[in-house]
Formats: C-alpha cells, sequence, structure tokens
C-alpha cells in the first residue's frame, strides 16, 4: 500500500486553499512586464506598510540569526495597551488563519462539529475537516451570516461556531446589536469564533465592543490580523484575544516560534502609526465609492462591502476573469466559494481601480458587440 493511502480519509479529501494568483505567476504566463500589472485580488493595502514598520525591519534584519521572542512579550503589551485586555489573554499567530487553526486543534475532535456560514471564509472548512470533525454549514441570508439558523443548527456535538464579520469574500457585517444578542445565546459550552480581519476598516458606530464581551461569555474567541489595514500580509502576523484560560489551551497547541522576528517587530511599530491606518482607511473608503459608482455606472451589480474589496456579480465570470488576466490584471474568482458568477475585487490605489473599471467596460462592450 503506498503511502499516501495510509493517511486519514479526512485528510485525502482536503481540498486545497486556492491563494490569490501572484504577479510573479501571472507575468510568467503572460509574457507580462510585473511592474504594468495590477493585482486586486487578495484585500492587500495598496500603500504598503507603515513607514515606521519598514524602519523597524530594516532594524532588525540584522538579527536574523537569533531565533525570535517565542512569547512575543513585546507585540503582547503593545496590544495589551492598544485593546485593554491582560496580554495572558493574546495569543500570537503567523496570520490569524494560524490562530484559527489552533482553535480547531484545541478544540475539536472526530466525533464534534463545528458551524460556519455559507459564502464564510475557507478556512473554516478546511481547518474543521483537517481534524476530522464534521462541518455544519448554514445557507447564507441575504450573502451573509443567518445567525438564526446558526443557532438553531447546534447540535449536542458541537463545539465550535465561526463568524466572520465583516465577511470574507461577500463583505458582509452583522451589526453589534444582533451580534450581541446571537453571542448571549449561544450555549457555554460551544466556542465562538469571531474572526474580525477587517475590523479596523469599520467605522466607530458598527464596532462591536467585542473584546469586552470575553468577560462575561469566556466562550468567545475574537481573532484580527495585521495583514489588511495594517499592510504587512507578506510577513503574518495575526492574534486572538480570549478568556485567559482559553489562551491558555490555545499557547499549548501553538508551534513554537511561530511568529518571525521581523513580524513581531514590525507589527509593534505598525500598531503605533496611526497616521498611516488613518491614511490606509481613507483610501480604502474612497476606493470603495470609486468601485461601486464605476460598476454601477456599468450596469454590474455588487454586494455592498464593509471591508477593503467588493464582490460583483457577471454573467461570465470565469470569462471575464480570464479577459483581465490577459490586460495584466487580477481579480479574485470565488467558484470555490459556491459563487461562480461573481468575482471579488480588492480596493486598490485609484489609478489601479480606474484601470480596472476601463478594462472590465471594454470586455463587456466587447461581448454585448459579440453577442
Amino acid at each position: 500500500m503506498p503511502l499516501y493511502a495510509n493517511a486519514p480519509a479526512h485528510i485525502r479529501a482536503i481540498t486545497p486553499y486556492q491563494p490569490g494568483k501572484p504577479i510573479s505567476e501571472l507575468a510568467r504566463e503572460m509574457g507580462l512586464e510585473e511592474a504594468t500589472i495590477v493585482k486586486l485580488a487578495s484585500n492587500e493595502n495598496p500603500l504598503g506598510p507603515s513607514p515606521r514598520a519598514l524602519a523597524a525591519v530594516r532594524e532588525a534584519v540584522r538579527d536574523l540569526a537569533r531565533y525570535p521572542d517565542g512569547g512575543g512579550f513585546e507585540l503582547k503589551q503593545a496590544l495589551s495597551a492598544r485593546l485593554c485586555v491582560q496580554p495572558g489573554q493574546i495569543v500570537l499567530g503567523n496570520g490569524s488563519n494560524d490562530v484559527l487553526e489552533m482553535v480547531a486543534r484545541a478544540f475539536l475532535t472526530p466525533g464534534n462539529s463545528a458551524v460556519y456560514a455559507q459564502y464564510a471564509f475557507a478556512v473554516y472548512p478546511l481547518a474543521v475537516q483537517a481534524v476530522g470533525a464534521a462541518g455544519i454549514e448554514v445557507p447564507a441570508q441575504d450573502w451573509g451570516h443567518d445567525l438564526e439558523g446558526m443557532l438553531a443548527a447546534i447540535r449536542p456535538d458541537t463545539r465550535l461556531v465561526f463568524i466572520a464579520n465583516p465577511n470574507n469574500p461577500t463583505g458582509t457585517l452583522v451589526d453589534p446589536t444582533t451580534l450581541r444578542s446571537f453571542v448571549q445565546r449561544v450555549p457555554d459550552r460551544v466556542g465562538i469564533v469571531l474572526d474580525e480581519a477587517y475590523f479596523e476598516y469599520l467605522p466607530a458606530y458598527l464596532r462591536a465592543d467585542s473584546l469586552a464581551w470575553i468577560h462575561s461569555h469566556p466562550n468567545l474567541i475574537v481573532t484580527r490580523t495585521f495583514s489588511k489595514a495594517y499592510g504587512l500580509a507578506g510577513l503574518r502576523v495575526g492574534y486572538a484575544v480570549a478568556h485567559a484560560s482559553v489562551a491558555d489551551l490555545l499557547n499549548r497547541v501553538r508551534q513554537p516560534f511561530n511568529v518571525n522576528g521581523l513580524g513581531l517587530v514590525a507589527a509593534r511599530a505598525a500598531l503605533a502609526d496611526e497616521d498611516h491606518l488613518a491614511r490606509s482607511l481613507q483610501v480604502n473608503r474612497e476606493g470603495l465609492e470609486q468601485l461601486g459608482t464605476g460598476l454601477a455606472a456599468l450596469g454590474v451589480k455588487y454586494i455592498p462591502s464593509h471591508a477593503n474589496f467588493l464582490t460583483c456579480e457577471l454573467e461570465d465570470a470565469a470569462s471575464v476573469n480570464r479577459a483581465l488576466l490577459g490586460r495584466g490584471i487580477i481579480v479574485r474568482p470565488i467558484a470555490g466559494y459556491g459563487l461562480p458568477r461573481h468575482l471579488r475585487v480588492s480596493v486598490g490605489l485609484a489609478a489601479e481601480n480606474r484601470r480596472f473599471l476601463d478594462a472590465l467596460e471594454d470586455i463587456l462592450r466587447f461581448d454585448s458587440a459579440g453577442s
């Protein structure tokens, strides 16, 4: 019997996560110059990292021969002060994906189940399947989470419920009041994983005070990342905030030195650069408006978004995506999420957004003329 056949069936059945196409890959495929390619596929910050983060990385490069601080002491102290939580409540990860997988390893086994929404982040079912647990997908409501349906889907063997707020890839949001009501009604034995990767993009009035809820709901685990608004996707730094007893369990399954040294210093510096974050949020607000107005002018439907991307609906999304790639523009097809007629477009700089809209107009006009 070959070695691969000895792997558990639930591992062999996993469909690997498909990331956005890299610029270098498209350049090779199409024979394009990398500098001419616009990537609007992976929800990255078009401004790049904070200048303070870049300076911190340049300073830290000299210590690459040393292992990083395995406990992330200084970053935890900075997060503790910013978020008004105790350092012992914080768990650091190699991106928030790492933390999500820690949660699955800590609380799920074969014979358990986890609940998540249709059209929610692809890592939830992957993390659940990787540990042999059963996934319960609840049909979406208006492209987002049906919290009443998710509450009803909880079974005696359910150990976790995953919620992305705002949601990726649809950009939908559960308002704070509705979310708090849901948290209050989930049984204490069930962990609530609230994925807030796009939290910083929300205006203050739409931000749930989720970290404060942990005191009265110790089954709540909030995850966030430095990959989006803070512009550190390439360094992979995320974190969870949880009750200290839950954080302790997550740290038991966390890999040693799971956050690299450059990521630790860059994240701490980025957290302190409020000016860069403010500029990033302004660029995103203006970009969402630009993309939404442009898509509407083309008669293209899209899902209103609370994140840093728009998901639009097209009659033949796959063909449009291929045509965009031929023009050196990378967006994200999301057929793998069960949305074969949709493309997700990250907010870029104004000129990048304009180039996408102009290319899309040309493609749609050509298709219309051809038909």
